[in-house]
């Protein structure tokens, strides 16, 4: 008889959530089913969609004989890293215009949050043995896990979500950002927050702006939807300008997973911005051992999708309009929701359905109303959050009768 196993300790893990859900889904044989778990854009039937931007540029490289599969230098394709830093910070970034600010390829915005997270660990604040990182409450759950897996022990969470207004907790969020250690470290989401859906007005922003400098505090803005919120990526790009504008040395975590559909390719870029340009040389050239060290260098195809996209103004509009059909194909969705469920006279005031922007909605439904949905064949997430984009004019009015028998019936957790 053999021994055991070197690994027989090892405790199976629980599945990831939201790609359990979409397994749920994909088993589930009913007729009338609903996926609105997993961030992903949908058309209006239900389909996932290649930008027709993406389609063009794809097949343009297909022709072109100077693209070869050689390996990209560790930080990345440098035409990529330079316009998608443009398209965060702006063109006319002093910070770009003075040398210190610049991009570092990711695989997607995971992997720009991952490098962000190494990079910390190892130099910031090492006057203390522990440096709090905190994360908005609730937020992407990801974000936890990757400062975890990156060395960080003491994490923290900073109020958000109001359950009462159902929109954000700015007082509280500002106290506990006043109550925080001196040079803690926020991740702050950019736009378009992930579950909420409930952002910041700008003069929040500022406010928010003016308590990091006040306790010293280290902000890394997670940005995953810019121009997918908005359809506007300059409007959405506004809290990282702000940031830089104000003179704060800042990570900023990119992904063009959203807004240019290229979920599978893990495109991303960590935009490191810095004091003077000495230091950002000196602190790209250590993001630079991280990698080799991590994955060795980046994957090519599609950093040269957006950087061809970005560079090429007919391209670019191409993409911009893109960006629009999806973010209105969104907000139609939410107006067509909010105004379902008023029309049915569903308990409650639905209006935050309507006031939160981007691919989310934290639709304020409790996990036993949840668990109602999914036996009507509906997968969310326990906390209420669905995706907008899994909602389309042939379903909606199933999902508005589903929820409407949900709240009516199931309250404080019973039938």
């Amino acid at each position: 008889m053999s021994s055991p196993s070197l690994f027989a300790d090892v405790e199976l893990a629980a599945p990831v959530v939201v790609f359990q859900l979409t397994a749920d889904y994909n088993a589930d044989d009913a007729n009338k089913k609903i996926n609105l778990g997993v961030g992903a854009y949908r058309t209006d039937e239900g389909e996932p969609w290649v930008l027709p931007v993406v389609r063009s540029v794809e097949a343009q490289m297909a022709i072109d004989p100077a693209l070869n599969h050689e390996y990209l230098p560790i930080l990345g394709l440098p035409s990529f890293r330079e316009l998608a830093t443009q398209l965060i910070l702006g063109k006319d970034s002093r910070a770009i215009l003075e040398n210190r600010a610049g991009g570092v390829q990711s695989i997607s915005g995971t992997g720009a949050l991952r490098l962000a997270a190494e990079f910390l660990f190892r130099f910031y604040n090492k006057r203390e043995k522990s440096t709090p990182v905190y994360v908005s409450s609730p937020t992407w759950g990801n974000q936890t896990a990757v400062f975890k897996n990156a060395g960080f022990t003491d994490m923290r969470t900073y109020r958000y979500w109001d359950p009462e207004t159902r929109g954000l907790d700015y007082a509280g969020m500002l106290q506990d950002m006043k109550n925080a250690p001196e040079y803690s470290i926020f991740i702050f989401h950019g736009c378009a927050h992930n579950p909420t859906g409930v952002d910041p007005a700008h003069e929040e922003w500022k406010g928010i702006a003016t308590v990091c400098k006040e306790r010293n505090i280290f902000p890394v803005l997670d940005c995953a939807y810019q121009g997918f919120a908005s359809g506007d990526p300059d409007v959405d790009a506004w809290s990282a300008r702000m940031f830089v504008d104000l003179g704060f040395e800042v990570l900023i975590c990119q992904s063009f997973a959203k807004n240019f559909g290229l979920y599978n390719e893990r495109v991303g870029n960590l935009t490191m911005v810095m004091r003077d340009a000495p230091t950002l040389s000196r602190c790209k050239s250590q993001v630079e051992l991280i990698i080799r060290a991590m994955y060795s260098n980046p994957p090519h195809h599609g950093a040269r999708v957006v950087a061809s996209t970005l560079a090429n103004p007919a391209f670019k509009q191409e993409w911009l309009d893109n960006l629009h059909t999806m973010s209105s194909r969104i907000k139609d969705m939410r107006q067509l929701l909010h105004s379902k469920l008023r029309a049915k006279g569903t308990p409650g005031n639905w209006d935050h359905i309507i006031n939160q922007i981007g691919m989310f909605s934290f639709t304020g439904l409790n996990a036993s109303q949840v668990q109602y949905l999914k036996k009507r064949h509906i997968y969310l997430l326990s906390s209420g959050r669905i995706n907008m984009c899994g909602l389309t004019t042939s379903n909606m009015e199933y999902f508005v009768d589903s929820v409407h028998d949900a709240v009516t019936n199931v309250k404080d957790g019973k039938l």
